[in-house]
């Protein structure tokens, strides 16, 4: 760690609680879950948000398919940051708050660490337990970094507690997990980090650019089957938030390239007539009828700079592997 990182004053890890105040009353993130669950499989076409793929089991399982040969995003990424850390550092400078969006183990953010010496780390995702273990580790290795993990979902509202420095945010949001939200979902998420942003404040974000779609569909559907393994435990978070009777062994994972949307898109197929239950609802489901559990939209470079200009990011600075495969991109508040 940098002499930098080293003189900041210690502090602990500290987690703010999963709760959002509405109506005069407080609503627990387990009971917005259950609603917005019932509300997704009840719709024409069943879907679930591909945040409730991430609980510990399946964040666990994504650690595992970022190393498969098929799964080149995560490596790719990598190999930018790696190679352009001085760039990136020039760009961001040192010192700065760094929110990592959906940070998992916190690995990557962690990379940036040496380079960038934030003052202050704040690790984000919706799998709370996973993401306290993650960061109390990093603690360790750290123990002069103040590390604030909150537990939050922050695909909805962006508001952060006061206790974090409101000047010099940078957020952090690697992965392509930006492809999870439609092109006007997209738009609308990067209005609200330029709101949580001073005028100092900045984006590093990872996307993934369109490419031959045999290589996108083997991504997301490998032969280890691994990515299936995922989707499938999502079905085993969705009982445990709703109180639903799903058998995994009534549905198979399946994915595709939609060309004309230019995403990867997954689901979970019935196998068989199924009828799931839960308390106060209830669903039928044919052979062959389909949930919808993720999108994973792709980009070009300067479709994605007019999109962080629309919403408020100016000086966009972008950094490919030779392929052409990926790109980070980092942009300053306007």
């Amino acid at each position: 760690m940098s002499t930098q990182s080293e003189s900041i004053a210690q502090a602990p890890i500290t987690q703010e609680p999963i709760t959002r105040i509405e109506s005069g009353s407080i609503v627990t993130a387990h009971t917005a879950a259950a609603a917005e669950l019932a509300h997704g499989l009840l719709a024409d076409a069943a879907f679930v948000s591909p945040k409730y793929l991430y609980d510990t089991l399946g964040s666990k399982l994504f650690e595992a398919l970022c190393l498969l040969p098929e799964y080149y995003p995560t490596r790719t990424e990598d190999a930018i940051i790696g190679t352009h850390m001085g760039d990136i550092r020039e760009a961001i400078g040192t010192g700065a708050t760094l929110i990592d969006l959906g940070a998992g183990n916190c690995a990557k953010a962690a990379r940036l660490f040496p380079a960038l010496a934030p003052r202050h780390y704040v690790p984000i995702d919706i799998s709370k337990e996973f993401l306290v273990h993650a960061a109390a580790q990093l603690q360790r290795r750290y123990p002069q970094m103040h590390i604030t993990a909150l537990g939050l979902d922050f695909s909805q509202e962006l508001v952060l507690p006061s206790s974090i420095p409101a000047e010099r945010r940078v957020f952090f949001y690697p992965g392509s997990s930006i492809g999870n939200f439609s092109r006007a979902q997209a738009s609308m998420f990067l209005r609200r980090i330029r709101a949580a942003c001073d005028d100092d404040g900045s984006v590093l974000i990872g996307i993934d650019l369109i490419k031959d779609a045999a290589m996108l569909q083997a991504a997301y559907d490998d032969a280890l089957g691994l990515t299936a393994a995922f989707n499938l435990n999502l079905l085993r978070n969705v009982n445990r938030l709703l109180g639903s009777d799903f058998d995994v062994a009534d549905w198979m994972h399946t994915a595709y390239f939609n060309q004309r949307e230019q995403r990867v898109e997954m689901h979970l197929q019935a196998r068989r007539p199924a009828v799931v239950r839960w308390p106060g609802g209830r669903r039928a489901f044919d052979e062959g009828s389909r949930i919808h559990t993720e999108n994973s939209h792709k980009y070009t470079l300067p479709s994605f700079t007019r999109m962080l200009a629309e919403a408020g990011f100016e000086h966009a600075s972008a950094w490919t592997d030779e392929n052409g495969w990926f790109a980070v991109v980092h942009a300053r508040a306007a």
